[in-house]
């Protein structure tokens, strides 16, 4: 892997602070980034010794790396990057960015919920792809709750990433304001009101835009969902059978929108497996 000493600096890094990484084998930086003239913040991970989780630590090389962009869920102070998760995922040799959306940590501009906020996630991609510890082609998305909907609309507008997971993801944002009553009164300030700013709604949607997704797709969800309801999922694989697109869907049962720590461990091995192409094992 890599020792970095801020080898992966660029013009559109703009500040690097490193963190007290909860994990061994990986570095943790928090990071300052240009996003359409914003100066936002996000949390690198890097990991410097062998490649897989379960690697013992060893001798150090230069070859490029895998990468995830992972797109955090919630709004503000819920759903915040966690240092680890992000170096968990980092563990198992991939460099990984995860913006904290404009307006959060200490970034500059207002978080939209998915509105110009995705540029911060088209952003970080252009970032890791400048990165020369990184291999351009294998740069996947992770979208964890509202992140699924962050990841999958730049899967239709950003053509190149390797692959998308969509993890207990948001897909329709007509279906979270009808399941979510408490999340109404912030959906009505930052969104609009889905019959009077229905643009709004469909913009933030990519459940209506699956025939332009450019590439494979793993979904991961709970059937005990009750902050993201499965049929979001179910949804989603069913417009990728509709269109052709490729996907795998992992429906597990009695799991929660915030799977067990059990659960967590497994998937996100099976997750790993499929994204280095044993696709539906």
């Amino acid at each position: 892997m890599y020792t970095t000493n801020q080898p992966f600096l660029t013009e559109a890094i703009l500040a690097a602070e490193p963190l007290a990484s909860p994990t061994a084998g990986v570095e943790l930086h928090q990071i300052t980034y240009d996003s359409q003239g914003y100066r936002v913040k996000a949390l690198l991970a890097i990991p410097t010794s062998d490649g897989t989780a379960e690697a013992e630590s060893g001798g150090v090389n230069a070859r490029p790396l895998p990468a995830l962009l992972y797109c955090r869920g919630g709004y503000r102070g819920v759903g915040k990057v966690r240092p680890e998760r992000i170096a968990q995922l980092a563990s198992f040799g991939y460099v990984v960015i995860a913006p904290h959306y404009r307006g959060n940590e200490g970034g500059e501009g207002q978080d939209k919920f998915g509105g110009d906020d995705r540029h911060d996630v088209y952003s970080a991609y252009e970032l890791l792809r400048a990165m020369p510890m990184v291999q351009p082609d294998r740069i996947s998305l992770f979208g964890f709750s509202r992140g699924g909907m962050m990841a999958l609309l730049a899967a239709i507008e950003r053509p190149g990433f390797h692959s998308a997971v969509v993890w207990s993801g948001v897909t329709d944002m007509f279906l979270t304001y009808e399941e979510r009553n408490d999340l109404r009164r912030m959906l009505k300030r930052l969104v609009g009101h889905p019959e009077k700013d229905p643009q709004a709604y469909l913009d933030r949607s990519p459940i209506f835009r699956v025939s332009e997704v450019t590439c494979p797709i793993l979904i991961i969800h709970g059937t005990e969902d009750e902050n993201v309801g499965p049929a979001h999922a179910k949804r989603l694989a069913a417009e990728c059978s509709k269109h052709g697109k490729p996907y795998d869907f992992w429906l597990v049962d009695g799991a929660s929108h915030l799977f067990d720590s059990t659960q967590i461990e497994e998937y996100t091995r099976k997750m790993f497996a499929w994204l280095g192409g044993e696709k539906g094992k």
